[in-house]
């Protein structure tokens, strides 16, 4: 083998080389007696710190501008603590379409109806008890009957009767929040995931009806979401699915959605939401951002910024 002759290596000057990383983007101390805004300009202006900031910025200025901003949600995000929250955005008029899977109804309604939520799924499992709720599931499936009847979505179908029988709980429920400000809150369930579809009394035709309503009141939000923001919190599968059809609908129907902001927020990077939520989707003139976390703590977070920047 030949000897290496290292006298021969080429250097050129650290001043002349782009660097990533600049003291101009470092964070600041925290001084005491500051407020949010503060703390936010103290974060640095590297990766999930300057993502954060553009996340309330684009919040922020869609709202200002009264343009959507779709909030799409895992039933996890109610099993954060989080129903306070989304209700108050809706209320700001910030959000202007909340969306969950099937799980979100229950624990939406349970929330509603005792204050509680979330059972031990690893203590009931093995005595067949799991999902076996009586109240949980003859209010969802008489939701479910409603709705088919009356020919609307499911979500509204759950939020009217949770405020027809004047649940103690009202107050905490997404979907009843959601029919009294006329917020749309759509609902999108896959069969067979759901405690409710265990029950004798579940009409799985009636459910699929219900729910492609609101696949199709999704759609009317998403046509609309030029110059807007949406954001995926804690949907692995269904939730960046159904946005990626609505879109490609909305599109192909001729509606122009192409200057937006995407938002993904959960514990890890799962492989749907990166490619169906953050990085198709935005390819041209949109951006899209993944912030890693917890959501007990981004969406405050999310949320704090966008009302003090209002």
């Amino acid at each position: 083998m030949p000897e290496l002759d290292y006298t021969k290596l080429s250097t050129y000057s650290i001043k002349d080389r782009k660097s990533l990383v600049s003291k101009d983007d470092f964070s600041r101390p925290w001084t005491k007696g500051g407020s949010l805004t503060d703390f936010l300009s103290t974060l640095p202006s590297i990766l999930a710190g300057r993502d954060l900031r553009a996340v309330i910025k684009a919040i922020t200025e869609a709202a200002r501008n009264k343009s959507r901003v779709c909030f799409a949600m895992g039933g996890h995000v109610i099993k954060t603590g989080m129903n306070p929250l989304v209700i108050d955005l809706m209320e700001k008029e910030v959000f202007t379409l909340v969306a969950m899977n099937g799980s979100g109804i229950i624990h939406d309604l349970e929330t509603a109806y005792t204050g509680r939520t979330s059972e031990d799924v690893a203590q009931s499992l093995s005595d067949g008890s799991f999902g076996m709720a009586r109240e949980t599931s003859d209010f969802l499936n008489q939701a479910i009957h409603n709705a088919s009847e009356q020919n609307i979505g499911l979500g509204k179908a759950v939020g009217q009767l949770i405020l027809d029988r004047d649940l103690p709980y009202k107050n905490l429920s997404i979907t009843a929040r959601g029919a009294e400000l006329n917020v749309p809150v759509t609902v999108h369930v896959a069969l067979g995931t759901d405690i409710i579809h265990m029950h004798p009394d579940f009409d799985g035709a009636a459910c699929g009806k219900a729910s492609h309503e609101d696949f199709l009141n999704f759609a009317k939000q998403v046509a609309g979401l030029e110059n807007g923001v949406f954001i995926n919190a804690g949907s692995a599968v269904i939730l960046p699915e159904v946005f990626l059809k609505a879109l490609t609908l909305v599109r192909n129907l001729g509606h122009r959605v192409d200057d937006f902001t995407t938002v993904n927020l959960d514990f890890i990077r799962h492989y749907r939401p990166m490619t169906n939520v953050v990085n198709r989707p935005t390819l041209g003139k949109g951006r899209g951002y993944a912030i890693v976390g917890h959501h007990e703590i981004l969406i405050p977070l999310i949320a704090a910024g966008v009302i003090e920047n209002l």
